[in-house]
């Protein structure tokens, strides 16, 4: 597979949706996920990530404004134990309640499906990295309505054993924008993931659209020890 850019692959899109990216710096030493979100509405723009415990949540920049937050309000990210759970929905819950039990990545998600957001019926991504004694592993899934067809759903898992060095990979919600936005397609991309969380988070931030980005998330967790460092960047303030 053909590494690409990050930062073109944000440019080149006004609406990617809502992105996860997992990977492994290119030092070797830490485990490397981010999260971003963007909206086209006034509702889904309205909202600033913050952290709750040792994940993140969304919450309304300004709760006047808020008129729906079914499909906006959520945790994102959520830990348990020694795995880290990122998601663009409440499925965060639904992986960690069912990993919680003993269930697999892919069981946990077999209860749930897109999103009821008719015409868009936006894919639920969702990924998972497992740190345990020194090693490193990660999965990524999408929920997708069969080309706009709620009837049926595709279910995709990808699971990276021993990833390698400086390769990450980026799943997205939509394929670009458009009415009613299209899924994403295809396995996820390989990116490359540097040493620098500051350099990261930048490149990202700068990379996503003006107008639709919305806020960021990206975290380093070292993979020896488990500690980590995090970033998070709004659009509102």
């Amino acid at each position: 597979m053909q590494m690409l850019s990050i930062e073109q692959e944000l440019k080149d899109n006004s609406y990617p949706g809502r992105g996860i990216i997992i990977g492994k710096s290119a030092n070797g030493k830490k485990a490397v996920t981010a999260y971003f979100i963007m909206g086209r509405s006034e509702n889904s723009r309205n909202r600033i990530f913050v952290e709750d415990g040792e994940g993140i949540r969304t919450q309304a920049f300004d709760e006047s404004k808020l008129t729906d937050p079914s499909l906006i309000i959520y945790a994102p990210v959520r830990v348990l134990g020694n795995k880290t759970i990122v998601t663009n929905g409440d499925q965060t819950d639904t992986i960690y309640d069912g990993m919680d039990k003993q269930m697999t990545f892919e069981q946990s998600l077999r209860s749930r499906e897109f999103e009821p957001d008719a015409p868009n019926y936006t894919p639920r991504i969702s990924g998972v990295m497992h740190l345990e004694n020194g090693t490193y592993d990660y999965a990524m899934s999408i929920l997708k309505s069969n080309n706009g067809n709620p009837d049926s759903c595709h279910r995709y898992t990808f699971a990276y054993e021993n990833p390698i060095a400086g390769e990450g990979h980026f799943i997205h919600t939509y394929k670009c924008d458009g009415n009613p936005l299209p899924s994403f397609e295809g396995e996820p991309k390989l990116i490359s993931i540097p040493d620098d969380i500051e350099v990261f988070t930048e490149t990202l931030w700068n990379s996503l659209n003006t107008d639709n980005k919305v806020s960021l998330f990206v975290r380093y967790i070292d993979i020896e020890t488990g500690n980590y460092e995090t970033k998070i960047v709004n659009k509102n303030k």
